[in-house]
């Protein structure tokens, strides 16, 4: 039987205890380490790696999301399974890949669920190289401890705008779409940037980031979707978080990607 590596990474004892008594009933799942926040868990990380790390939203010193986001840049991360009593950042953690999102409190059959799904997907990590994934872990941590955030997590974007330069909030974009030889970037604070790059390479600046693309010509903020409605042939229109409302169209293809990335919760 292949064992499954697991870290818990929970800053409340009792959720911990807890999360570590169910684990311990499922007879393919070894259970490596408990971190008490996102800094103690890339060490962890960096040591024991896991398959899967059970990651609370929200904790002291490194957040989960942010900690999410520093494993998602390694060629090699683990799977994420995040556990936590609001569910605010679903559509977030689904962003970043996250095989599942658990409301607490759970039961033990809504974890197999989730174990489950972790056993379909296979180990994140098995295979990695030992030198490329250390040294990446040691890179991420070493940051992490110095209290240094990483630039797909709140860094800004330096973009070519005509003839001047400016600097964007990541987060604070709502959507981008190709226009001849140009991107259109669109901001939540009212910015239009005409960035001279292609779609894929401001697609490449925000890995890390929630942004998916609906359409060929589009690159939209996940976190920042109002609704999505039907509209021809199995395709659909986003309405977007806006003062305009914005309406961009979402593909049948990608309608499958999108749908399945927020409904496996």
């Amino acid at each position: 039987m292949k064992r499954i590596r697991a870290i818990i990474a929970e800053d409340e004892r009792l959720a911990r205890e807890e999360l570590v008594y169910l684990l311990e009933q499922e007879p393919d799942i070894e259970l490596a380490a408990c971190a008490a926040n996102g800094r103690e868990l890339l060490s962890l990380v960096a040591s024991e790696r896991p398959d899967v790390v059970f990651l609370d939203v929200q904790m002291p010193e490194l957040g989960g999301v942010q900690a999410a986001r520093m494993l998602k840049a390694s060629p090699h991360s683990p799977m994420i399974v995040f556990t936590t009593a609001y569910d605010d950042y679903a559509v977030e953690a689904f962003g970043l890949n996250a095989v599942d999102y658990l409301l607490k409190p759970y039961s033990h059959l809504r974890l197999k669920e989730s174990l489950q799904r972790i056993r379909e997907k296979g180990t994140g990590i098995a295979g990695a190289s030992a030198s490329g994934s250390a040294a990446w872990q040691q890179k991420q941590l070493t940051g992490a401890l110095a209290g240094e955030t990483p630039r797909t997590s709140r860094g800004k974007l330096l973009l070519e705008d005509g003839d001047k330069h400016v600097l964007v909030n990541p987060e604070s974009i709502v959507y981008a779409v190709r226009e001849e030889r140009i991107i259109r970037i669109f901001t939540a604070d009212r910015q239009r940037i005409a960035a001279k790059l292609t779609l894929s390479e401001l697609e490449e600046k925000l890995a890390g980031y929630t942004f998916f693309r609906p359409h060929r010509s589009y690159l939209i903020n996940v976190n920042r979707i109002s609704e999505i409605t039907p509209w021809l042939n199995g395709a659909y229109n986003i309405v977007m978080k806006d003062e305009e409302h914005s309406s961009i169209p979402l593909s049948r293809e990608a309608a499958k990607d999108l749908f399945r990335m927020l409904r496996e919760a």
